[in-house]
């Protein structure tokens, strides 16, 4: 059975609207390489730590005046 391209269409919206919340404006607007980098797996190594007791410290130092 060959898929056309509504068949693969209508199930890759389906599946954003289910795993990201995109509505179907948003699907149609996205490029496919958005698609895929949205639905893509996270690089653990692209993932920042999170920040330490003294960096939040600082932060709250920093910011306490606005």
């Amino acid at each position: 059975m060959t898929a056309t391209f509504s068949d693969a269409a209508v199930r890759w919206c389906s599946l954003s609207a289910r795993l990201l919340g995109w509505r179907p404006g948003e699907f149609w607007n996205a490029t496919p390489a958005e698609l895929a980098m949205a639905l893509a797996a996270p690089d653990e190594a692209a993932v920042p730590p999170p920040p330490s007791r003294e960096m939040i410290a600082r932060m709250m130092e920093r910011d306490a005046h606005e």
